[in-house]
Parts: structure tokens; sequence; C-alpha cells
């Protein structure tokens, strides 16, 4: 499959005080680029209402390799690490890379679908699970009981 990846815009108001990207906004982009995977596969915000379900995040956690600064190009990806074979539950890794592939950090993110009316975790529908098996894996992918 073919990997997933976003060209990211470092803005001034991203920056902190030692003039590199702040740590919050890593997780904005990895938010991003998921709802950009999932918008291009058909699984839209509207889609996902009309439906009473949306996903959930239970962990979220970045490892800092190399800063980011002003000016600098970056890319963001997003691969699919673990599933369940209904993909009710899922890990998901994203890499933000910067000039010519260096590895600037390392998001992961464990999450699930969401019932929106029951408010339970719930089996997503089909539309997720067609989106889902488009995602590309990672290579220690593995399916998970």
């Amino acid at each position: 499959m073919e990997l997933f990846s976003l060209p990211v815009q470092v803005r001034w108001a991203d920056l902190d005080p030692n003039f590199h990207l702040r740590h919050s906004v890593y997780y904005d982009w990895g938010a991003m680029c998921r709802v950009e995977f999932l918008n291009k596969y058909g699984l839209t915000a509207s889609l996902m209402q009309q439906l009473h379900f949306g996903p959930i995040i239970f962990r979220e956690e970045c490892v800092f390799r190399k800063e980011v600064r002003l000016g600098d190009a970056v890319t963001i990806d997003l691969t699919l690490l673990t599933a369940k074979r209904d993909y009710s539950r899922w890990t998901i890794q994203h890499h933000v890379t910067k000039g010519e592939g260096e590895l600037s950090a390392v998001l992961t993110i464990d999450g699930a679908w969401l019932d929106t009316s029951k408010r339970k975790l719930a089996v997503p529908p089909q539309q997720a699970v067609e989106v889902f098996s488009q995602m590309p894996a990672g290579a220690a992918f593995q399916w998970i009981e």
C-alpha cells in the first residue's frame, strides 16, 4: 500500500521560546494527517455524524528526535501498527520528517470507535472498516485480539 504523507508548514505561532516547534504542534499535525486520510477515502466528519460514531483516543505519545525550526520543509505520514480484525481498536503511528527524510519525531496513538449516541465503545460501521483496510500498514503491523 502506498504511504500516505502530507507536507506541513511551520508557522511563527508554532514556535516556543527556544525558536523550535512547540510539543503540542506535533499532536495537532497527527490529528490533521489522520483526518485528511479519512476524508480522502470518504470517511468524513459529516458521514460519521450521520452514522453516530467517531474515533476516540486512549493514548497519544510523541518521541522527539530532531528539532524542527521555522523554514524547515516538513512532512508527516501515517501507518497502521496494530488493529483488531474488525478495526474496533487500532494503533496508528506518524513519522515527522524534515529536509531529505531526517526523522524529527514519532507520534503513536492507540484508539477505538465510539458510538456517539450510546457513548460506548463500538465496532465501527462497514464504511470505517473499508477505509481502515486501505491504510498503509507499518513494517511491524500485527493483528490483535
